[in-house]
């Protein structure tokens, strides 16, 4: 019932030298349970049924292995790395059911009818990676978690219109109905792969929506103590720049992934080092 590991969970970055030595095994740990969850959702050649059933499995093995009792054992690994990192760090339960409950959503929801819904998506698929980080490092704030939200909806956002030539093959359409509309533009036209000026125009919408978010975000860089704060700003600049990379496509993704490369690299540490 463990499907192979063929992708990495998006949004969550892996612990770096950046990252205090203590905190590495935890955020390893969360970072371990949320990617084998997204694989229970999306990879293999389950059914939609089978795949639901794996992941209400795998809360229940979430559920007691927070009670200290053993599970199903279908996961050794993720639940005995995780295990100790729920007693000493006092994770909480309910960023890890949020994670969860997004994954199961990704099995039966393909399309959204407005950006509210999408922005829902994000608070359960995104958010709670920030808000987790955070409590590592002590800082819980409403302000913080606030702004921490915003760079985490962004980031999957600008995921969302960077991967289109790959997500809409796949059926999964992450722009929103009520976007689709402004711009004269069909579902059948986005899973045709459509290019066209009123496609290209609501790319440029979502990735505006996506800057706003990332921008208002961004002040949290200076209210994470240390080496924290300096990867959180190599974070904003690289959503940042992988939108940037989108305008320069003129937001024609439908058909192509705009990629980062050494360049971008440099440039993303040249703007962080003036945050």
């Amino acid at each position: 019932m463990n499907p192979t590991n063929t992708k990495h969970y998006e949004n969550f970055p892996v612990a770096s030298v950046l990252c205090p030595a203590p905190l590495r095994p935890a955020v390893k740990a969360i970072y371990l349970f949320a990617r084998t969850a997204d694989d229970l959702a999306d990879e293999g050649d389950a059914s939609p049924d089978q795949r639901l059933k794996m992941l209400a499995l795998y809360k229940a093995d979430l559920m007691a292995c927070a009670q200290g009792q053993s599970g199903s054992g279908n996961w050794p690994g993720v639940f005995a790395a995780l295990a100790p990192q729920l007693r000493q760090w006092q994770l909480p339960l309910n960023l890890l059911s949020d994670l969860l409950s997004a994954f199961e959503q990704d099995v039966y929801t393909t399309r959204y009818s407005e950006q509210a819904g999408l922005l829902d998506y994000c608070r359960r698929s995104a958010n709670p990676v920030g808000r987790l980080l955070l409590h590592l490092y002590g800082v819980k704030d409403a302000e913080s978690l606030r702004q921490s939200d915003c760079i985490c909806s962004a980031l999957q956002l600008i995921n969302f219109w960077q991967d289109l030539s790959v997500d809409l093959p796949r059926g999964r359409i992450y722009l929103p109905a009520d976007m689709q509309a402004r711009h004269g533009v069909s579902p059948d036209d986005l899973l045709n792969g459509t290019a066209s000026a009123g496609s290209c125009a609501l790319v440029a919408e979502g990735v505006a929506w996506a800057q706003r978010l990332m921008l208002e975000g961004a002040p949290l860089v200076r209210r994470v103590p240390g080496r924290a704060g300096w990867e959180l700003r190599l974070v904003v600049q690289g959503g940042l720049r992988i939108a940037e990379r989108i305008a320069q496509l003129d937001f024609a993704t439908l058909r192509q992934r705009p990629v980062i490369g050494r360049r971008d690299a440099l440039v993303m540490a040249w703007r962080t080092l003036w945050m």
